[in-house]
């Protein structure tokens, strides 16, 4: 079985990309599940429930969120009617939403999890003994089971990923925005990679208008980030899995641009 991972969608130019590209993606590798991270699809901040569905109605199964999981205030009220929303499973247990979902595909059943880091983010509980607390809740239903580490400290997801190697099917990074180039298979068969990147503008910084930030790094004063303009991209990842162990067998990055054009 195949398991496609798109990096965190920025706004509407990232739903763009996303509305483009994710049929062609589907159609060119036919995989069993999709995945999208859409925690900065709304304006850049956070997801509202419409643009769930949309996320959905493209071919996604799962939509995974993170730090910015609140920032659109409606889904407070919403998330808990959007079965395959998944917001970090390390938020404070009173919370609505949940951290995890089982989907049931062709026979398969796939566990999705979503935990956030606490390195230079904000506190939260463990995301280490979390990640053991719904394994082992998975792990009885399915050997197949994806992580989506939400994190900032590039030394806590490399953590992350050793410590549940082979254990789960893959680790893949999100939030920095950058694609990394050290995605691997570790020893024990899980699929890992520092972070899958993001979908929406090109030319911003981390998909933000460029001369804010600038000007914020050269004067230390408060700006207010507005999604960029101009050229845009998609990143992602592939990844080829053993649907009897939960094992990955191959994982292939995914980076769509003016630069690197997609073929189907």
């Amino acid at each position: 079985m195949k398991l496609l991972f798109i990096g965190d969608v920025v706004g509407s130019p990232g739903r763009d990309m996303l509305a483009t590209y994710l049929p062609r993606l589907k159609n060119k590798y036919k995989p069993t599940i999709t995945i999208v991270n859409g925690e900065n699809s709304a304006n850049g901040k956070g997801i509202t429930e419409k643009i769930y569905k949309q996320i959905l109605d493209l071919g996604a199964q799962v939509v995974t969120l993170g730090n910015h999981t609140w920032d659109q205030r409606e889904l407070i009220e919403v998330i808990d009617h959007c079965p395959n929303l998944v917001r970090p499973a390390n938020f404070p247990e009173e919370v609505p939403g949940k951290g995890y979902t089982i989907v049931k595909i062709n026979q398969l059943e796939v566990g999705v999890i979503s935990i956030q880091g606490r390195t230079f983010l904000p506190p939260l509980d463990c995301p280490f003994k979390k990640a053991d607390e719904l394994i082992a809740i998975i792990k009885k239903r399915t050997p197949i089971i994806f992580v989506d580490f939400h994190a900032e400290a590039t030394s806590e997801k490399q953590a992350m990923g050793w410590y549940l190697d082979g254990r789960v099917t893959a680790v893949i990074g999100t939030h920095t925005h950058v694609q990394t180039a050290d995605y691997r298979i570790l020893p024990n068969k899980t699929a890992y990679m520092t972070d899958v990147g993001m979908t929406g503008p090109y030319d911003g910084i981390l998909g933000m208008e460029r001369g804010a930030v600038l000007h914020r790094f050269l004067t230390s004063l408060p700006v207010r980030f507005e999604v960029a303009a101009g050229r845009e991209q998609l990143n992602g990842v592939l990844i080829d899995i053993d649907p009897k162990t939960g094992a990955a067998k191959s994982i292939s990055p995914i980076n769509i641009n003016e630069d690197h054009p997609f073929f189907d």
